[in-house]
């Protein structure tokens, strides 16, 4: 009788173990966002020839594990700064079913070439 209570309640320990490796997917994309915007706005704030928009948004791709993906764009920052702002989308645990979007972060980083 034990065992077939064990087994009804398998279903239920199974989502509750997805859930929590899906929220710490989450976790870990937001956290590699973080990393994105903060390489991608450092790398641009550099002189030339090695900074510049085009270097941060390569910078800022390459910062994140090879298995997950990050979009930079360029925020309205003031002319002495560039503002990152890095997406990530978050992976399904369960194929075909999304339940959460892509996460983001911004970074400021001033530029080294201001007097």
């Amino acid at each position: 009788m034990a065992s077939l209570e064990y087994l009804g309640m398998l279903p239920f320990l199974l989502l509750i173990a997805l859930a929590g490796v899906q929220l710490g997917l989450v976790a870990y994309c937001a956290e590699q966002a973080g990393t994105a915007a903060r390489t991608a706005a450092r790398t641009a704030a550099l002189p030339p020839p090695h900074g510049g928009k085009q270097a941060g948004q390569d910078a800022g791709a390459g910062a994140v594990s090879n298995w997950l993906t990050a979009t930079i764009t360029w925020q309205n920052a003031p002319l002495d700064a560039y503002t990152a702002k890095a997406e990530v989308r978050v992976p399904s645990v369960i194929p075909g079913i999304r339940l959460f979007g892509p996460v983001s972060r911004t970074a400021t980083m001033p530029r080294e070439d201001t007097p």
